[in-house]
């Protein structure tokens, strides 16, 4: 039988390491193209201020991105060390997008932040500027590939199980590159890394400013920072929607969950704006309901339903059914790989193998299953209700609050006040909120795929390493001690750079800050 114990703690390891990693990922996507922008109008103006600006914001770029890589890696190696029998079973899918984002990607950032960091003195203008782009390029590339493996997972398109070799393999590649839910992953994540690097440097601007310092320096960041982060936090917005959407087709019971949605409703659904979702009576308490809104949302039509709970459970009761008679089948062709007759009858359940695999969690052969265990089981396709329900309305929650905080900064930077006393101090008690959002994302997306690894293919606990309980805990404790380290290291390096401000350069060498009147005609936007 499968040790849950050993399953539970690789999850929780691995939640761990993703959770922390992810600290790093939407700071160094935002923060990468926010610093094309800044350089092209040093290239466009040629004006000292824009250079420095550049430089003080990669120099923290650059801190984060050092970590950001260090702790990746980790999670790679996870994979073969936690999750043996999945790197096996969908090895062949899995694996391909995660080699291309290391041949196309990592090494295409790892070849310029070199000469983005040591060229400026080397390199023309124009050409440190090109070097800038392809690692903002690089970096983003690199979540396209990560999200089209982690989209697979979610959606699995373009790939079908090969009885003769008992692992899932690639039957078209382009299905799995354009699978609709890795796309919708895709534009929705890099949104928030935009979100997420703006609020960053509209917090840290706010702070020279309250502080008086680097008046000039910190206007013109903060000026940048609004207009960006205004349309990265309307396009957040926007694309979680397309998200939403994309949940109809593919993920209906994530979408029921984070809804708690119990019952499917008359077209159209309303939304739950809030309430007290319970797993154990099976319903939401003190709901606060919206209509229609949720039928928009999710079908984009008023004459459509969206499935509840209960019957998204009946239909996995279905499957599992199905699942049996292809497990029993599966079993034959092994037996005898020339049965025909097996081979058709497989054929025609094969979609629904992985359900039948939902009931090895109880019984070794799912053949033997009771209909009370496969009721039961049925139901144990059901996520966390709550969790889902409160992580999204914490996520769309701060997501509301980016477009107001952004909307009013915006304003204020075209009127010129940037030193608006009270903006500027909810923009520095703003800083972490855009971590919490894309915390809180993450575990809707990977907490509402369970139980599956592989939605509707694969279930977690099939896909576990042969560890003992020891080993995880002394790898979950050594992992915490040395991120917890590099927490501290973070933290500290960035402190430091923002205490020493932009001009530190110049004023240890003693030259000339850029912030010195400058007497050249320039057009308004850009002065």
């Amino acid at each position: 039988m499968i040790d849950l114990a050993v399953v539970d703690l690789s999850r929780l390891q691995f939640a761990l390491t993703a959770l922390y990693h992810f600290l790093f990922v939407p700071l160094t996507l935002g923060l990468s193209f926010m610093l094309v922008i800044m350089e092209s109008i040093y290239v466009m103006t040629r004006r000292p201020i824009w250079r420095t600006i550049t430089r003080f914001w990669g120099t923290l770029f650059g801190i984060n991105f050092v970590l950001g890589v260090a702790t990746g890696i980790t999670m790679e190696f996870q994979f073969g060390m936690n999750w043996a029998y999945y790197s096996h079973y969908v090895g062949d899918i899995f694996g391909a997008p995660l080699a291309i984002e290391g041949l196309m990607a990592f090494f295409l950032e790892a070849t310029f932040v070199g000469l983005m960091f040591f060229g400026w003195e080397k390199l023309k203008p124009s050409a440190h500027l090109f070097v800038t782009f392809m690692v903002a390029l690089g970096t983003n590339l690199s979540a396209l590939w990560i999200l089209i493996a982690n989209g697979w997972m979610q959606n699995p398109v373009g790939a079908a199980f090969n009885p003769d070799t008992m692992r899932m393999e690639v039957t078209d590649f382009m299905a799995v590159l354009f699978n609709p839910v890795a796309q919708a992953k895709f534009v929705h994540t890099v949104s928030a890394g935009y979100v997420c690097a703006s609020v960053f440097v509209l917090g840290v601007s706010a702070f020279y400013l309250l502080r008086g310092k680097h008046v000039g320096f910190a206007k013109r960041s903060m000026t940048v920072a609004s207009a960006f982060g205004l349309a990265a936090s309307l396009s957040v917005v926007v694309l979680g929607d397309q998200s939403g959407y994309a949940l109809t087709d593919n993920q209906k019971m994530k979408l029921a969950a984070l809804e708690a949605m119990w019952r499917t409703e008359p077209a159209p659904a309303g939304l739950t704006l809030v309430g007290i979702p319970s797993m154990k009576d099976r319903q939401t308490h003190y709901g606060v309901h919206v209509p229609w809104v949720m039928g928009l949302i999710a079908t984009r039509t008023v004459n459509k339903p969206v499935e509840g709970i209960f019957e998204l459970v009946a239909t996995a009761e279905t499957r599992i059914e199905s699942g049996v008679i292809a497990y029993d089948a599966l079993q034959k062709v092994k037996a005898n790989p020339a049965d025909p007759a097996a081979r058709g009858v497989f054929e025609l359940h094969r979609r629904d193998l992985g359900y039948a695999l939902l009931l090895k969690r109880h019984v070794a052969d799912p053949r033997t299953a009771s209909p009370e265990l496969i009721r039961q089981t049925a139901w144990e396709t059901v996520p966390n209700v709550p969790a889902l329900f409160w992580s999204f309305r914490v996520m769309a929650g701060i997501g509301m609050f980016m477009i107001a905080l952004f909307g009013t900064a915006f304003v204020l930077c075209t009127m010129r006040k940037h030193d608006t006393k009270w903006f500027l101090r909810i923009a520095v008690l703003a800083l972490p909120l855009p971590w919490v959002a894309i915390e809180f994302g993450w575990i809707l997306a990977e907490f509402g795929r369970q139980p599956w690894s592989v939605d509707g293919v694969l279930p977690t606990f099939l896909g576990a390493s042969s560890l003992t309980v020891p080993q995880l805990w002394a790898t979950i404790v050594g992992f915490t001690l040395l991120y917890g380290a590099l927490a501290v290291v973070e933290v500290r390096l960035m402190l430091l750079a923002i205490k020493k401000g932009p001009f530190h350069e110049q004023e240890t060498f003693g030259e000339p800050t850029p912030e010195a009147p400058d007497v050249r005609p320039l057009a308004p936007a850009v002065a």
